[in-house]
């Protein structure tokens, strides 16, 4: 198991960018596959990206494709978020999450929330118009 801590979330405007980090304790952490997931008020839990467990493939949401970019630094046990081109419906509390599963090219299985075994605190974006 791992154990996962968000930070870097915040206030920014509209077409600004953030850096999210998820930094995860336990020496399996290089085996797991990484997501993040945010969720707005009201709303459900919804995929944002993943990345496999060495890095080498990932899968983004259509709505932030383009604009989001996450990485991850195995020696440092670490997963990032970058945000560009921000806009407001970006808003929501933003999760990291650990998968004990073999890559990221199944997209039903990669973007389900059920297949995540572990979750952070997550952390709050807020993106102003």
């Amino acid at each position: 198991q791992v154990q996962l801590v968000e930070s870097g979330g915040g206030l920014v405007q509209a077409g600004g960018s953030l850096s999210l980090s998820c930094a995860a304790s336990g020496r399996t952490f290089s085996s797991y596959v990484m997501g993040w997931f945010r969720q707005a008020p009201g709303k459900e839990r919804e995929f944002v990206a993943a990345i496999s467990s060495n890095g080498g493939n990932t899968n983004y949401a259509d709505s932030v494709k383009g604009r989001f970019t996450i990485s991850r630094d195995n020696a440092k046990n670490t997963v990032y978020l970058q945000m560009n081109s921000l806009k407001p419906e970006d808003s929501a509390v933003y999760y990291c999450a650990a998968a004990a599963i073999v890559g990221v090219s199944n997209t039903a299985v990669v973007r389900t929330p059920r297949t995540y075994d572990q979750w952070g605190q997550g952390t709050q974006v807020t993106v102003s118009s």
